[in-house]
């Protein structure tokens, strides 16, 4: 029999990525859905998504942003979020100025609000520029939920509610995000669509 070893890697890291999306199934949609819900009304209300990561999760983070501001896949309005790596400028002078573990604080306490909802997405749940925000964004009065690795980790400690992916490596634990931010914005948009009146008979102690 002849091996395929690249072919045997590909079958491996697919059954891993399906392993880690049953887990997320059972243990994170509802984390999902209820996010979906409460970053509907705060947007809904004029307040603002700031989001940040590194690397591929910088990737996710823009992703992310993109779809509130644009759409995901029904039209609706337009709603404020801003991928605060995205701002190279800032993030080139206050990583200049300040070092790299201040790039994402500084703008959370420029940009954020009370109210507000800081994203934060880290495969390893170590990045100190990313719990340097957790921190300033807590003390600015923001919300602040994390999508990581593995928990427990210190961004997740450091995050008002985490998402902990359970994955063995870095590139599933991306995977797994990129389903999350899909499914955080088809939750977002199943909200804003929903006429007010069922919204309430739907939320408990609403009307029925």
């Amino acid at each position: 029999m002849t091996e395929h070893p690249a072919l045997d890697a590909a079958h491996a890291h697919c059954r891993a990525l399906e392993d880690a999306l049953g887990r997320f199934r059972h243990d994170g949609l509802s984390r999902i859905a209820d996010w979906g819900g409460r970053l509907a009304a705060v947007l809904g209300d004029g307040g603002r998504l700031l989001a940040a990561g590194n690397g591929g999760s910088a990737a996710q983070a823009q992703h992310l942003t993109a779809e509130l501001v644009g759409r995901y896949r029904r039209e609706r309005r337009a709603y404020s979020a801003l991928a605060l790596h995205a701002e190279t400028s800032s993030v080139t002078a206050i990583g200049n100025d300040y070092g790299f573990d201040h790039v994402y604080a500084r703008q959370v306490t420029a940009h954020g609000r009370p109210g507000d909802v800081l994203m934060l997405l880290s495969t390893s749940g170590r990045s100190a520029n990313l719990i340097a925000a957790a921190v300033a964004a807590r003390q600015a009065g923001l919300r602040v939920w994390a999508l990581t690795g593995p928990g427990p980790n210190p961004l997740a400690e450091a995050a008002h509610e985490a998402l902990c992916v359970d994955a063995g490596s870095s590139a599933t634990v991306q995977e797994t995000h990129l389903v999350a931010v899909h499914l955080l914005c088809e939750c977002f948009d199943t909200v804003v669509s929903t006429p007010v009146a069922r919204r309430a008979a739907a939320t408990p102690g609403g009307a029925s």
